[in-house]
């Protein structure tokens, strides 16, 4: 008969303090304890699920009852003590589900075993699992024997929701933190479970089990099982993602790629693509801020340490990340905040998810233009106030406008003289206001005449001979552009004007130190390559290779001129940004080939879009 089937969580758990997973603050203080002799008559272990809370309580227990300890104070495994434990034959050592024994009558059954001593070894040890389903009075039956037990009880108690145990149980114990294990070591553990077992995994499908499983060891495991079946003895990163039923990175670049284009139909048929899947709107919606967030950190070498991603995703999520820009990223994540908070209120959830990531869609053309309106407003000097008679700071305020009234036979009371008497008295004396002298108007200085526009010396005609006319006055004409033949030593001192200039920025400090450690190489047509050190360098280089391009033709007025990104020779070779001509780059080559075009261009008054 073939031996019962064990899944890993049950297979595979820690039978030692050094096996435990994740909680290394807590077994070694465990350890120093019982090397101590200063173990504690009451412990309560409280944490998420899955991440040790019973595991370390099974262990403590075997740990203080074992004949003769090792020198790191774990079990030996082999006396009569750890050979009964292991079997589950121990008399010292009793576990209570008060999730299922909450009752008062439980917990004073229990008191009354308290007192009988052990009759093999030196300790009782009680294991309450799930101790906050106890209800008040069995927490109240519970409460002297927790204070003062005997000196060979110990208890240990397990939760999940600290908050809901009564304060007077919380004094009476050393409490114990269990924390969220990482990622990474959850990787680790995983790896090796499937190495023992014989199964060939993916890094990436690890993490990804990881990142579902959010630090819970025992759904890790429960997951891997899964897949693993599935796969017969393959677990690779699609697998993972098709039954996991995640999103995986590929569809968020998919999406942001289609975002940052302002290509609406894209991203509704993407929208559509993941809604047949049987995913929901606000996973979506999470999903794309968590993947934004990564891009985020990815913008500063000291925030790596916070991403969560597997190494063989992070060359995309870095090359990405420089190419977006940071005020599209912090305003999207802003959209998606609200939409994330509203999604739950609102009563077509799929058009208000689609709507928000129409924000998104336009949001670059929005930053642009805020930015242009700031910029415009900045140039603007600001207007003068005229100054007025009367209205400085020591001027008296204006007299009071009093109506006339029509005197009236009829009426009894003073005469209209008296009244005006009266009123005229009440005024304030009111100071003159000092009339400045009149100045001559002096008109502000013209601006010099814009160079006239190189004419035709005889307009042609609009006909079949047209362009012929142009071909035969094309010699009265030229294109006078001076370029500057561009040299190694230019080059380099382009290069450092270049990172200067970036240092001048206060939001580019970052990419000018990373950009000042490279060099840069003048090659064959105009090809100007920056040599860089390191793989960060190559990122900021790529990032930049437009904007320096640009630079070098404003400095120059050559047009052919080209930049490329490599590394130096025992650094794994990065490949350099596509560049992409404008309009006007793609006119101003064309025209120095054939100078007709610029001349046809001035005659018809035609602009560049």
């Amino acid at each position: 008969m073939s031996e019962q089937y064990l899944v890993s969580a049950r297979k595979y758990r820690p039978q030692t303090f050094d096996t435990v997973v994740g909680q290394s603050h807590i077994t070694t203080t465990l350890k120093n304890a019982i090397r101590n002799k200063q173990v504690a008559h009451a412990y309560l272990f409280c944490g998420p699920r899955g991440v040790g809370k019973t595991t370390c309580a099974r262990i403590l227990a075997r740990t203080i009852n074992c004949e003769s300890p090792t020198a790191d104070m774990e079990a030996c495994g082999s006396c009569s003590m750890c050979q009964s434990f292991n079997e589950n034959a121990s008399f010292n050592v009793f576990e209570l589900d008060a999730a299922s024994n909450n009752g008062v009558d439980s917990i004073r059954a229990l008191t009354e075993q308290v007192r009988i001593a052990p009759q093999m070894g030196k300790y009782k040890i009680y294991i309450i699992d799930e101790v906050h389903m106890l209800s008040t009075a069995a927490f109240n039956a519970i409460l002297k024997t927790l204070e003062e037990p005997p000196s060979y009880a110990i208890f240990i108690l397990a939760t999940t929701e600290k908050h809901k145990i009564l304060p007077t149980i919380l004094s009476r114990c050393q409490i114990f933190d269990f924390k969220r294990i990482q990622s990474n070591d959850i990787v680790a553990h995983l790896n090796s479970i499937c190495v023992r077992e014989g199964v060939v995994a993916d890094e990436a499908g690890l993490h990804l089990i990881a990142q579902k499983s959010e630090g819970c060891m025992r759904d890790a495991l429960s997951m891997m099982d899964r897949i693993a079946s599935f796969a017969n003895g393959r677990l690779s990163y699609e697998q993972a993602v098709e039954h996991l039923n995640v999103l995986d990175s590929d569809f968020y670049f998919k999406m942001l790629d289609a975002l940052l284009t302002a290509n609406v139909a894209e991203t509704l048929l993407l929208i559509d693509e993941v809604y047949k899947r049987g995913f929901e709107g606000d996973t979506i919606l999470n999903g794309f801020a968590q993947h934004l967030r990564d891009l985020l950190l990815c913008k500063d070498p000291k925030m790596t340490k916070l991403l969560d991603i597997p190494e063989a995703h992070k060359r995309a999520f870095f090359d990405k990340a420089q190419m977006t820009s940071l005020s599209f990223i912090t305003s999207a994540l802003n959209i998606l905040s609200d939409a994330i908070i509203n999604y739950r209120d609102a009563l077509n959830k799929r058009l208000h998810m689609e709507v928000s990531f129409l924000k998104l869609c336009y949001l670059n053309h929005v930053l642009d233009s805020s930015s242009l309106q700031d910029a415009k407003k900045k140039s603007e000097p600001p207007i003068a106030q005229a100054a007025m008679p009367g209205s400085g700071a020591g001027a008296a305020p204006p007299p009071p406008v009093t109506q006339q009234r029509s005197p009236a036979t009829s009426q009894q009371g003073p005469t209209p003289n008296a009244i005006r008497e009266q009123v005229i008295s009440n005024i304030p004396e009111v100071s003159k206001p000092v009339v400045p002298p009149r100045q001559e108007h002096v008109p502000p200085p013209t601006a010099p005449p814009p160079p006239p526009r190189p004419e035709l010396a005889t307009k042609p005609k609009f006909g079949k001979d047209f362009l012929k006319q142009v071909q035969a006055q094309a010699s009265s004409m030229s294109v006078q552009t001076e370029v500057v033949p561009l040299t190694q030593s230019l080059a380099e001192e382009l290069f450092k004007a270049y990172v200067q200039h970036l240092r001048d920025d206060e939001d580019k400090q970052l990419q000018a130190s990373n950009l000042s450690q490279a060099k840069v190489t003048l090659g064959e047509d105009d090809v100007i390559t920056i040599v860089c050190g390191s793989n960060m360098t190559a990122i900021y280089a790529n990032g930049n290779a437009d904007a320096f391009r640009e630079y070098c033709k404003e400095k120059t007025n050559n047009v052919t001129i080209k930049v490329g990104v490599s590394l130096a020779p025992d650094v794994v070779k990065v490949e350099a940004a596509p560049q992409r001509l404008s309009s006007a780059e793609i006119f101003s080559i064309c025209a120095q080939k054939n100078p007709l075009i610029h001349k046809l261009r001035t005659e018809l008054r035609l602009d560049l879009k």
